[in-house]
């Protein structure tokens, strides 16, 4: 089963050092760690690491891709695929993608959806960036105001573009969900 997927837009490469911070804080969080490439990996993140206390009935490990992507890192052409009817990003970010971290959770629970945000969060802790999340329409009034909020969108589709500080406040509302 897919579950939920947030993306970190990066106005320019993650330097080497924040790169090796990255990958030392996945280790540390992490029951399980493989690295597939500089930039790219999977884990069995604990839930615990990310502050969650309550995991219902699944287990706290929870099964995670963290996918760092642009020129000269991961899949270029997955980067622009994504990134292909994002020509105005410049508008409201204030700069065009050249790289993004996607952070791709494999179980579709309650807690899978905050473990999501809460990692994206915590990634961008170390990376730096602007969380890019897909947004149902009727969640587009509930994240407006929401501190840490940098824009949200209605076309072509439903998002909402934010800081870690948004990511935290949005996982505590009652009933989140990202899309998925």
């Amino acid at each position: 089963m897919s579950g939920p997927v947030l993306a970190i837009e990066l106005a320019e490469a993650v330097p080497s050092a924040s790169i090796e911070r990255l990958r030392e804080f996945l280790v540390r969080s992490s029951a399980r760690f493989q690295e597939n490439r500089v930039g790219e990996y999977e884990l069995n993140i604990r839930a615990e690491s990310l502050g969650i206390t309550d995991t219902g009935s699944v287990d706290g490990c929870r099964p995670v891709l963290v996918s760092l992507m642009g020129p000269d890192v991961g899949d270029e052409a997955i980067f622009q695929a994504e990134h292909a009817d994002e020509d105005d990003q410049k508008l409201f970010l204030g700069f065009t993608s050249t790289h993004a971290v996607d952070v791709i959770t494999f179980c579709n629970t309650p807690v899978d959806h905050v473990v999501t945000a809460l990692l994206t969060a915590a990634v961008m802790d170390v990376i730096g960036g602007v969380a890019n999340a897909e947004l149902r329409k009727d969640q587009v009034p509930i994240v407006a105001g929401l501190p840490g909020i940098v824009a949200t969108m209605t076309e072509p589709r439903p998002a909402a573009y934010g800081s870690a500080e948004f990511l935290r406040v949005w996982a505590a509302q009652p009933g989140f969900r990202l899309l998925t």
